[in-house]
């Protein structure tokens, strides 16, 4: 099977709503993020990939890790995710690959998710916020 490598950024406002995007031409909303070029570091490729997708400077919080799930829109893909919270220092704009983003709940049912989303990021959001409170 083939693999896609990615950097993907967890990002959360103060009213604890994640923020996605969503590809032009694609149906699920995922990370910000995206593949690494050769030879860069997972820890570069996430706050190039945030200038480029959103227009924001970022700093790095934590890194989540490292995971392997199903790719949203690439059928017969491995896709594995160096996950990162981040902070964005400005306000995000839709760029470059980006038809659309926003900000859901913890809670929102209606939203199609990319599968790093929904299998990894939201139970590790949930378990984070618990850890803040």
């Amino acid at each position: 099977m083939k693999q896609i490598t990615v950097a993907a950024g967890i990002v959360l406002n103060a009213k604890q709503q994640m923020l996605l995007v969503r590809k032009h031409n694609t149906r699920f909303f995922m990370q910000v993020g995206g593949k690494l070029e050769s030879d860069e570091a997972p820890e570069h490729c996430i706050l190039r990939e945030i200038s480029e997708e959103i227009g924001c400077p970022a700093r790095i919080i934590q890194a989540v890790g490292r995971f392997e799930t199903a790719a949203a829109n690439e059928p017969d893909h491995v896709l594995v995710s160096h996950v990162f919270h981040v902070e964005l220092n400005s306000s995000p704009q839709a760029a470059a690959e980006i038809a659309e983003l926003k900000w859901i709940d913890l809670d929102d049912s209606t939203t199609p998710l990319a599968p790093l989303t929904r299998e990894i990021v939201l139970p590790w959001v949930h378990q984070y916020l618990k850890t803040q409170a």
